[in-house]
């Protein structure tokens, strides 16, 4: 279980996150919308421990990410929205690397079988920094599953990708969503329906509506796009 309680995140005067709960189970894929600003990104960097909240508790799997920061981050896959990559590396030297670093059993078959899903393969004989966007965003998806996580945190995964490889990342997302829970946040409201079946959206900090998909589309007979819109209204 992911569970997000009344995190409130300060900046001087200014309130990123006020109060935000919401819990994520496992086979839930839980879309974080809200327009820029709203604290998508700073909400994930708190529940991978990368900043702290100014108050309020996450924890992920049962470890507090104040007491367990270590087991939180063995928990968590996390594709941040500016994806950190070793440009200088190859990919499998980097998948390699960081699938090193969680101490994965059998890292080359795990690193072979990362590539295959992530449809890497084209590109194998290049270095990162020669890569298009869309295949960096392959790596860094692939790099956030390397040590089969419990929790999977992705912060726009799908930018930059082309239509033809949006269908195959939306698998790959859809199938690690059969057991895994799923928290990703995006701009993109087909990308919601396509992969959520839950949405939580932000508006200056606050949770607006948290609601299945296709309840949130049945209360007003509107498009989830127009119920964005409407819910994120200055």
């Amino acid at each position: 279980m992911l569970e997000v309680n009344n995190i409130t995140k300060l900046y001087g005067q200014q309130k990123a996150l006020d109060s935000v709960s919401f819990s994520v189970k496992p086979g839930e894929i839980v879309g974080l919308l809200g327009p820029n600003g709203a604290g998508k990104s700073t909400l994930m960097k708190i529940i991978t421990c990368f900043i702290p909240p100014s108050e309020g508790e996450v924890k992920v799997c049962g470890h507090s990410i104040f007491d367990e920061p270590q087991q939180v981050c063995s928990c968590i896959g996390y594709l941040p929205e500016h994806n950190p990559l070793y440009t200088e590396m190859y990919i499998p030297e980097f998948l390699r690397f960081v699938a090193d670093i969680h101490k994965v059993k059998n890292s080359n078959q795990r690193v072979d079988e990362m590539i295959e899903l992530t449809g890497l393969t084209p590109e194998l004989g290049k270095k990162i920094g020669a890569l298009s966007k869309g295949y960096r965003q392959r790596v860094g998806l692939a790099q956030a599953l390397i040590h089969d996580p419990q929790v999977l945190i992705l912060d726009e995964p799908t930018t930059g990708l082309d239509p033809n490889q949006l269908e195959e990342i939306r698998k790959v997302i859809r199938n690690a969503g059969k057991s895994k829970i799923v928290l990703l946040s995006t701009h993109i409201m087909q990308e919601v329906e396509a992969m959520c079946s839950r949405a939580v959206i932000i508006n200056h900090g606050h949770i607006v509506a948290d609601n299945s998909v296709e309840q949130l589309k049945a209360q007003g007979h509107d498009s989830l796009e127009q119920i964005f819109h409407k819910l994120t209204k200055d």
